[in-house]
């Protein structure tokens, strides 16, 4: 017996997802440490790697609704970031900087337009999915949450609130990694992958107990945004700059599933980024 033989078996779960496409993406103010206003950006070549994502979400059995994207929105295509949903109830987003505060009216639409969604909206900074992640089957069922960059503290304890769920409280310290979501994710329904730089010591303290056997990365796998991912809790969909990392969830179980988007990592987003999940 081999000790891939004693891995768990890894499960599958059909997901349904929202996506927004770039039709309108391009690079022409900075928000974050990865946007370069002299940076050319070729918006054709990144509908066509959007595209080629929503394709392997949908071949992979996911159900992709799609929103619309606005004109003068570049940043709508990071569709993760427009709110956060569990159980139904979509716990909308406030944007930090107002180059990308018209995105929430959106995304509001989208789930107010819908009868299986309510709508909660925020009265504090978060922004979406980029700083919260659920896990339904870890002790109980919880939502992670990062802050010290885009998203209030006191967004935590609002959306425990309006999700009626344990709300974890993680600090990003790194502003390389400013989202959550470019510095943890989820590889199933119970536990994570992380890397421990971006956090605070007490976070990683946190993060430690409350997930021992999580998926360690190191600082080249957070930079090539391979944390920025999106699984089913068996294929582990990372982008191809992400090779190496894709190799340890491979010898964690997983299945790595490989797709090209580095056009929208010249905005500050990758996989995940371009991908809400949408929670009945």
């Amino acid at each position: 017996m081999t000790e891939r033989d004693l891995l768990p078996t890894r499960q599958p779960r059909p997901r349904t997802y929202l996506m927004c496409p770039p039709e309108h993406y391009v690079v022409e103010y900075a928000i974050n440490p990865w946007m370069d206003t002299t940076t050319p950006v070729d918006t054709a070549l990144a509908v066509k790697q959007w595209d080629g994502l929503r394709q392997t979400m949908v071949d992979l059995g996911h159900t992709v609704h799609v929103l619309n994207p606005t004109p003068g929105l570049p940043d709508m295509v990071f569709a993760a970031n427009g709110a956060f949903v569990v159980d139904g109830v979509a716990y909308g987003a406030k944007f930090r900087y107002p180059q990308r505060a018209d995105e929430a009216a959106g995304h509001r639409a989208f789930y107010e337009a819908r009868d299986d969604y309510r709508f909660v909206a925020p009265t504090q900074i978060n922004e979406g999915e980029g700083d919260f992640a659920y896990l339904p089957n870890a002790h109980g069922g919880i939502a992670l949450a990062g802050y010290g960059f885009r998203t209030e503290p006191a967004a935590h304890a609002e959306a425990a609130e309006a999700l009626g769920r344990p709300v974890i409280s993680l600090k990003l310290v790194d502003p390389r990694f400013y989202h959550l979501d470019v510095a943890l994710a989820a590889l199933d329904d119970e536990n994570v992958t992380y890397f421990p730089g971006a956090f605070s010591e007490a976070s990683q303290q946190v993060l430690a107990q409350l997930f021992p056997n999580a998926v360690i990365a190191d600082e080249a796998d957070a930079l090539a945004f391979a944390l920025n991912l999106v699984s089913d809790g068996h294929n582990v969909v990372i982008n191809t700059e992400s090779a190496a990392y894709g190799e340890k969830v491979a010898a964690a179980g997983y299945h790595p599933v490989m797709v090209e988007l580095g056009e929208l990592k010249k905005g500050g987003g990758s996989i995940k980024c371009c991908i809400a999940e949408l929670r009945d």
